[in-house]
């Protein structure tokens, strides 16, 4: 039995953009492009009638744009947002790293690399450039601090603490199973586990939580 496919939107405002990406995606096997949109408002109406996978959003968008949008969806569906943008200093980007989206891609992106983006996101990675994993770290370093590491210990196991530390400090599964000399699917479990427990959607906000709750900080 084949596996179910990825289902994805896109959404940018430019038509020939917008029609590029989904023929590209389309072609491949194991994605189905459900739908396009050319501005914020068309998305968030394809996915309340079909929430797809992942949803493929350009940042500037008229009538409502990409970060209102990535809020909205994911605050009300499963789908998970990988944002579109020109520049990775683009100013929004890290807005919509906070509203939710599960990564970025720039618009000049190879065919092979928002390909496999995709697929990445559909299975739950997150998928940051290194300008914006830098920013969001300044950004928590220059932020107010609580502690929550009791708090923390007392709802995780010790395996799973360490799973998500790893995981704050941007290690991919197969780098912390190396790490605690244990399984990638002990992990996979682990990160499950970690992401239910503490109420995260994915991993990316499990980062964002263990840096606002000064599980880690820059330099650990």
């Amino acid at each position: 039995m084949s596996l179910e496919p990825v289902r994805v939107v896109v959404a940018d405002d430019q038509p020939v953009i917008c029609a590029g990406f989904a023929a590209l995606l389309a072609a491949q096997d194991g994605i189905e492009v459900t739908g396009t949109a050319a501005n914020g408002r068309e998305l968030m109406t394809l996915v309340a009638a079909d929430p797809p996978d992942v949803a493929l959003v350009d940042i500037r968008m008229p009538v409502l744009d990409g970060i209102e949008a990535t809020r909205l969806i994911t605050r009300d569906h499963p789908t998970r947002v990988l944002i579109l943008t020109t520049f990775d200093l683009d100013a929004y980007v890290y807005d919509a790293i906070r509203a939710g989206a599960s990564g970025f891609l720039l618009k000049d992106v190879t065919a092979d690399r928002l390909v496999d983006g995709v697929r990445m996101i559909a299975e739950g990675s997150m998928l940051l450039g290194p300008t914006v994993s830098r920013r969001l770290v300044a950004d928590f370093a220059r932020g107010p601090r609580t502690s929550a590491r009791v708090q923390v210990s007392e709802v995780l196991s010790p395996r799973e603490y360490e799973v998500l530390l790893n995981l704050a400090q941007g290690r991919s599964n197969a780098e912390i199973a190396d790490g605690l000399v244990i399984s990638t699917e002990t992990v996979k479990s682990h990160v499950a586990e970690v992401l239910r427990k503490l109420g995260l959607r994915d991993r990316i906000q499990a980062v964002v939580f263990a840096y606002e709750n000064g599980l880690v900080r820059p330099g650990d």
